[in-house]
């Protein structure tokens, strides 16, 4: 499955509003510099020291707004 990694600020520039529970990513440690990835299914995952944990998800129109927002594709 493919994935695009971005930070935490960045995330943050391509949720919409009512998209995730913002609360939700900070409590699962989502800061600024955090490292995350974005998978095809829009399952949001946190870098950690042991893995990867998932944190959220996006709906919608992601695929879009996620390449154009990062400049990226989907690498696997």
């Amino acid at each position: 499955m493919g994935f695009i990694e971005l930070t935490g600020k960045t995330l943050l520039d391509v949720v919409n509003e009512g998209e995730v529970d913002l609360s939700q990513l900070h409590a699962a440690g989502v800061v600024g510099d955090s490292i995350l990835r974005v998978n095809q299914h829009g399952e949001i995952e946190l870098r950690t020291r042991a893995g990867w944990k998932l944190v959220g998800g996006l709906i919608g129109n992601f695929e879009t707004r996620l390449r154009s927002i990062t400049g990226l594709d989907w690498v696997s």
